[in-house]
């Protein structure tokens, strides 16, 4: 009986494990871009020859993003595509400027929770929760300089900057790449598009709305 129990935590904390970033075995493997000559595949990215590892391999500087564009903000990402080093760290982080009344849109991180501080401005954020109780709560607070929200892994979420001047956060993801779903350029603004009777039966409206909103996503997507 003990070593059925042993094998059912076992398992479970296997399968707990596998589903983030692993745990590195080794000091670093900075991510090789390009070609693969000495390189060994570890966790997606091919590992940079130790002996060839430099510190700009764990370095980058982050400019403050543009805002003038149809959102109004800018989300600049520092994961390991950005930053080699990175590589098998489970760890990134992202610069989100905005300009006044600026949206980070409501999106996803597949394979990361975030975590963001607020450095400059307001920020009106929130996180919708999936229907485990039979319906999607909304989590909303409003964010001046200095303070921290929390974004579940996997959980619909926005940033809006309430303030009349320029914003600035910064998100730290529990991933070296957790990726980004935008809900509306997913659904409005994927390639090739979904059908169009599909999304109008979906969201409940006539098809010529569905086809007014894909226009709106599909050409900045393409």
């Amino acid at each position: 009986m003990k070593a059925s129990y042993f094998l059912v935590a076992f398992l479970a904390l296997a399968s707990f494990a596998s589903a983030f970033d692993p745990s590195p075995l080794q000091d670093f493997c900075v991510a090789l871009n390009g070609g693969i000559q000495d390189g060994v595949f570890v966790n997606g990215k091919f590992c940079k020859d130790p002996k060839l590892v430099v510190a700009e391999d764990f370095f980058k500087h982050v400019d403050p993003g543009n805002v003038v564009n149809k959102l109004g903000s800018k989300v600049t990402p520092v994961s390991v595509n950005e930053l080699p080093g990175l590589n098998t760290l489970g760890i990134s982080l992202a610069r989100i400027d905005f300009g006044p009344k600026g949206l980070n849109p409501p999106h996803t991180h597949p394979r990361g929770t975030e975590i963001l501080i607020v450095i400059e401005g307001t920020l009106l954020v929130g996180f919708v929760t999936s229907n485990q109780n039979n319906t999607n709560q909304l989590f909303t607070k409003v964010l001046n300089k200095g303070d921290v929200f929390v974004f579940p892994i996997g959980l619909i979420h926005f940033q809006f900057n309430i303030g009349y001047g320029n914003a600035v956060a910064v998100a730290g993801l529990s991933s070296q790449n957790p990726g980004v779903i935008t809900i509306a350029n997913a659904v409005f603004g994927s390639t090739p598009p979904i059908s169009p009777e599909i999304l109008a039966k979906a969201f409940q409206v006539d098809n010529n709305v569905i086809n007014y909103l894909q226009k709106q996503f599909w050409y900045d997507n393409n």
